[in-house]
């Protein structure tokens, strides 16, 4: 199970919108914002693949600048490769990887 700390920069007059965004997503969980537009939140998804969903549409609200992404652990997903378990698309590929033989 991934779980990413991410700070969300957005135009700082629009936070209170991008706030209320945010509480409709599952797995997203605000801890703090500023005055600056910043906002602190954990990501905790069952894969990889969710995580990278939720972040490209969170990007994709226009009042949203950045998703910076300050903290991850797919502590989960990497020992299932180490067992020899495939996964369609581990964090940061942006295809899914081939079958292997």
């Amino acid at each position: 199970m991934p779980i990413g700390g991410v700070v969300i920069s957005c135009i700082p007059e629009n936070t209170q919108e991008v706030l209320g965004s945010l509480k409709l997503l599952d797995g997203v969980e605000v801890h703090g914002d500023d005055d600056a537009g910043n906002i602190v939140a954990v990501l905790d998804f069952a894969s990889s693949e969710e995580m990278e969903k939720s972040i490209d549409r969170i990007n994709s609200d226009v009042n949203v600048l950045n998703v910076g992404l300050t903290y991850l652990n797919t502590e989960d997903e990497a020992e299932l490769m180490k067992k020899g378990e495939k996964l369609a698309k581990p964090f940061g590929f942006k295809k899914t990887l081939p079958n292997e033989s």
